[in-house]
């Protein structure tokens, strides 16, 4: 098992200033930053709703800006800090960014494919595979997920 670092703390709470800014939005609060060499080179928060697009999901918005801010779609040596677990689709997407590591703060035991129903990160039948490091300060990423959805069934039950 791989050990939590202050450096992944850190960077996870700026990947819940993402997730914040989502809420704010009215998006489902989930926020990614795509760090190399000691910087934030991508940022990015859900905004399928805002944006109409079922691609929009917080990481591929972190990697596409780290992509472009770089000049290239390869992110050899970048770590992507996500507030929940990545889907399969962007497990998937970070295997092909070739990203050297992926955090997450909370599990998806819906959808989570980097441990908790899929490992694509680690299939050796894949080009390539990333380090992949759950349960960084995981209580305060599950918590923004549940109060959100915790208000949102609320404001339903009141109409």
């Amino acid at each position: 098992m791989t050990e939590i670092t202050p450096e992944d703390e850190r960077w996870m709470r700026a990947a819940l200033d993402e997730a914040r800014a989502a809420e704010a939005r009215g998006e489902v609060p989930v926020g990614s930053v795509v760090v190399l060499d000691g910087r934030i080179v991508g940022r990015g928060h859900n905004l399928r709703e805002t944006a109409q697009d079922p691609t929009a999901h917080a990481e591929l918005i972190a990697v596409r800006g780290a992509a472009a801010r770089l000049g290239t779609w390869r992110l050899i040596g970048a770590s992507v800090y996500v507030t929940l677990e990545p889907c399969p689709m962007c497990a998937g997407m970070l295997v092909n960014a070739r990203v050297a590591r992926v955090v997450w703060g909370a599990d998806d035991p819906k959808a989570g494919a980097c441990r908790t129903l899929y490992t694509l990160g680690d299939d050796a039948r894949l080009n390539h595979r990333y380090e992949a490091v759950g349960g960084v300060l995981e209580h305060d990423c599950a918590a923004v997920l549940r109060g959100f959805f915790e208000r949102l069934r609320a404001r339903r039950k009141q109409r």
